[in-house]
């Protein structure tokens, strides 16, 4: 990632701590969460506008001034996407772009890379689609890179090197594919079966 937007350097980091969304049953879903989720207020997709997907979690907001993402990063990103490496998952409210995530697969890998929220919920319901279609496709790992209190109430595991490297190379053996359809009623059944946590 880089420092800022302007910044050239790409810097690589290996936190000791990483920070894993389980995809079994310890992985959470809030119950308001997902009656909202259920409700299906807004559209949900995935790889229909990567671009506009990774410039908005580029972009400057209120509640972020600074980006990691520079243009050599962005570049590379959608590099990754033509290539079919790199996959967003788009939160639509009619035709606006209200939120979503992005990230990188491969073989039973997801690297999540990160997420955006201009609506209520729309991050977390494209993290819950996420992990819905990262169940049914037979995916091991999903990466989120450093844990977050946000992702803590989603059941966020920190493992440490050791624990995340054993889990990587297992994952990254596995020939999964990645589905595209990650609309409600395509993934009615997976989200149905998300283990539900009361708020605290």
């Amino acid at each position: 990632m880089a420092d800022n937007a302007d910044d050239e350097i790409l810097h690589w980091f290996q936190p000791l701590q990483r920070g894993v969304m389980p995809l079994n049953d310890r992985f959470h879903l809030p119950r308001r969460l997902r009656r909202t989720v259920l409700a299906g207020r807004y559209d949900v997709t995935s790889d229909r506008d990567f671009m506009r997907m990774l410039d908005l979690c580029a972009a400057q907001h209120p509640t972020r001034t600074e980006t990691w993402i520079n243009q050599p990063l962005r570049k590379l990103y959608l590099a990754l996407f033509d290539a079919g490496y790199a996959h967003s998952i788009e939160v639509w409210a009619g035709r606006e772009l209200v939120g979503g995530l992005f990230g990188v697969h491969i073989g039973g890998a997801f690297f999540g890379e990160t997420m955006v929220s201009r609506a209520r919920d729309a991050s977390k319901i494209a993290l819950v689609h996420l992990v819905a279609t990262l169940r049914r496709q037979g995916f091991t790992l999903l990466d989120t890179q450093y844990p977050t209190s946000h992702l803590a109430q989603f059941g966020c595991l920190i493992w440490d090197a050791s624990q995340y490297q054993d889990a990587l190379s297992e994952a990254l053996q596995r020939d999964v594919v990645w589905c595209a359809d990650v609309r409600l009623d395509a993934l009615m059944s997976e989200i149905q079966s998300l283990k539900v946590r009361d708020a605290a």
